[in-house]
């Protein structure tokens, strides 16, 4: 499992902002995904979803610690977009700000912000939208962080900017200074500067690393995927596949 223990660390954070908590302890749910893994024969790549529900059955909408519980799943981890590089486009839609919906928190409820977006890039011909936050910077995609690449740096909108806190994001920032010594930025992106980014990707524990071709149908460099975008992703493979000895401690095993 990649980050396990900061998986449901953040889980617990979100829980406690959303008054809600993690019913049997941060532990418990920790040993409850890897026992759900060996009841199930797990022996392939998955993605396991722990979520912390409401289960009031009040009327008004509430959100109380005592009615919480945990729930986990898991299926099998394919391609989240089944392409080598994708083609985004920047929504109408705006992604909802952290004052209205905290997108830190990763909602379920929020998934609607981003299934309005990811329809209007499919209607219109694109593999997946751009949010930009109400002050018009840009946040982040449907489910994913950004990347850009100018000049050899890497550059990334901060946590800030109506986005998750996400733990792929951070795991790749430190993948790219620590590991392949690649110069990082964290600064607020503008509209545009998508447009004239050299190379970009986006990320997340089910988008992996994927590369985008183009952006409002302006094509990045020559079209394909750049040289650090390629580096990163077959790094990032090594990383959560145990193939670096460096990186071992993120990664906890399920069978012993």
């Amino acid at each position: 499992m990649f980050r396990l223990d900061d998986h449901v660390r953040r889980l617990e954070r979100s829980a406690k902002v959303l008054c809600l908590r993690l019913t049997e302890g941060r532990d418990a749910v920790y040993s409850a995904v890897l026992e759900l893994l060996r009841r199930n024969e797990i022996r392939h790549d998955i993605y396991v979803r722990p979520m912390v529900i409401s289960g009031s059955n009040l009327l008004a909408p509430v959100l109380r610690e005592e009615d919480s519980s945990t729930i986990i799943w898991c299926m099998p981890l394919k391609r989240y977009i089944d392409k080598d590089a994708i083609d985004v486009c920047v929504s109408s839609w705006r992604r909802t700000p952290d004052n209205a919906i905290p997108s830190r928190t990763k909602p379920t409820g929020g998934y609607l912000n981003s299934a309005l977006a990811r329809r209007e890039a499919y209607d219109n011909g694109y593999d997946e939208a751009i949010f930009l936050t109400e002050g018009g910077m840009v946040s982040e995609g449907s489910a994913e962080h950004i990347f850009l690449v100018r000049d050899g740096t890497l550059i990334s909108p901060p946590s800030t900017e109506d986005n998750l806190d996400g733990i792929t994001r951070r795991s790749l920032i430190t993948m790219a200074t620590e590991d392949l010594g690649y110069a990082f930025v964290e600064r607020p992106i503008g509209r545009t500067e998508l447009y004239v980014a050299d190379e970009m990707f986006l990320c997340g524990t089910g988008a992996q690393v994927t590369p985008v071709r183009s952006v409002d149908k302006r094509v990045l460099g020559d079209g394909g995927i750049g040289p650090i975008t390629e580096r990163m992703s077959a790094h990032f493979q090594d990383v959560v596949h145990g193939r670096v000895e460096a990186r071992m401690d993120w990664l906890t095993p399920v069978w012993v």
